[in-house]
Parts: C-alpha cells; sequence; structure tokens
C-alpha cells in the first residue's frame, strides 16, 4: 500500500486546513487508517483514526472538538479537516494504514503497518 498526503501549508491560528491522504494498492477499505504528527524535536504523536468502515472514530485530547477525520472508500482517500488551527498543531503530518484487530492500540505508532510521506502544516501566531 502507497499512501500520498497532501493539503499541508502555512496559515495563521484560527485558520484551516484540510489534509488528504490517497491511498493506492493493496485493499483499501479493509484498512484502519490514521494521522500522526511530529514537530521538530518532538516525538511522532497520536491525532486521529477512523475505522475501515468509517463506523468509528478516535482523536488526541489536543484536537477533539477541532479537526475531524473522515474516509470515502470509492475514492480511497482519507481526510482531516482541521479547525481552530492554533500555532502547537504545526508539524509534519503523516497519515498510516492499518491491518490491526485491537483497536484500543489505534494510538501506538507500531500498530500501522503503512506510512506517508507527510505533509507540513505551519500555524502562524
Amino acid at each position: 500500500v502507497q499512501l500520498q498526503a497532501s493539503g499541508g501549508g502555512l496559515v495563521q491560528a484560527g485558520g484551516s486546513l484540510r489534509l488528504s491522504c490517497a491511498a493506492s494498492g493493496g485493499t483499501y477499505g479493509r484498512y484502519h487508517m490514521g494521522w500522526f504528527r511530529q514537530a521538530p524535536g518532538k516525538e511522532r504523536e497520536f491525532v486521529a483514526v477512523i475505522r475501515w468502515s468509517g463506523g468509528a472514530t478516535n482523536y488526541a485530547d489536543s484536537v477533539k472538538g477541532r479537526f475531524a477525520i473522515s474516509r470515502d472508500n470509492a475514492k480511497n482517500t482519507m481526510y482531516l479537516q482541521m479547525n481552530s488551527l492554533k500555532p502547537e498543531d504545526t508539524a509534519v503530518y503523516y497519515c498510516a494504514a492499518s491491518y490491526g484487530s485491537s483497536w484500543l492500540r489505534s494510538s501506538t505508532v507500531n500498530w500501522y503497518d503503512f506510512w506517508g510521506q507527510g505533509t507540513e502544516v505551519t500555524v502562524s501566531s
């Protein structure tokens, strides 16, 4: 499975961005999909995850109420709508895919089998 993240850019605090993650190869509709981010000098951290069916989602506390994850299995694409952006949201955002069966592990890096290359988001104050 190949994942291609896009949609990053520079935005002012309070603004919005929509990230996309296009998948190719494999059976996209069978993967759980997630977003992670990594700020300079920090470890990669969980942002959001969505089940293969789209029937369940989970978010990091830091983005709840501001970010929304969704997917369109017909287009093999996942999205992350980011609203009310803050300077601390600045990071490289990565999309990932998992065959995993243990939903409780869906916020951990090691649960994911495939990773995209990342797209950079910069939020200015």
